[in-house]
């Protein structure tokens, strides 16, 4: 632990991570989400990431094709302690200098692939794209993996669904049905239908305590 500590324990290290969990960014895409780290920080937590062997140094694909870094297989075996340790944090009391606005969807669509049960989409081949707000990202189901990434699927997604913050925090919390979100209007389907859209959702469900 404590040398795990050594590398993981500096501050906004395990944020840098978190956002990786989502795919490959781009050092400006990285400071985009943590404002507040500063530059030199940033490089410096990055440089250490990559001499430890847990990122690198890879390129987006077309049509961006710009340098970006991505976790390497040691960085994505933080990925279920990581999401576990955000999870314990739920129970925290909220820390008043932290914005609500600030919240995002894809990172509460990364918590879900991480505590849902791989047993319900054992046979679930798809990908979902949601625009949420001003969000864009993809969850991707292959036969039992679940991921969440950041942006449009660079492959045609199999549904896109379009609807706010507060509907799509309700899905999550299965404060209502996915089946439910789209009679009611709070969801559009720009892409396939309801009943893909509520499998996918089923899919993600996790169990209350």
């Amino acid at each position: 632990m404590a040398r795990a500590l050594d590398i993981l324990g500096d501050r906004w290290t395990l944020l840098v991570i978190r956002e990786l969990l989502l795919g490959p960014k781009r050092f400006k895409d990285l400071l985009a989400m943590l404002t507040a780290m500063g530059t030199n920080r940033l490089s410096e937590r990055l440089s250490m990431l990559v001499d430890n062997g847990i990122i690198r140094a890879t390129e987006l694909p077309a049509p961006t094709a710009a340098p970006a870094y991505e976790l390497t297989e040691l960085g994505e075996q933080l990925r279920k302690p990581l999401i576990a340790l955000g999870m314990w944090g739920l129970s925290m009391p909220v820390d008043d200098r932290i914005d609500p606005s600030t919240a995002r969807a894809e990172l509460i669509a990364l918590c879900l692939t991480g505590v849902c049960d791989p047993a319900a989409s054992a046979d679930l081949r798809e990908v979902v794209e949601f625009q949420v707000g001003e969000e864009a990202f993809h969850i991707r189901f292959d036969n039992g993996e679940v991921l969440a990434r950041s942006g449009p699927s660079v492959e045609p997604a199999d549904v896109q669904a379009q609807c706010d913050m507060d509907t799509f925090m309700a899905l999550a919390l299965q404060e209502i049905s996915a089946s439910g979100a789209v009679r009611e209007g709070r969801v559009t389907l720009l892409r396939g239908g309801q009943r893909a859209f509520a499998r996918a959702f089923k899919a993600l469900e996790y169990s209350t305590p």
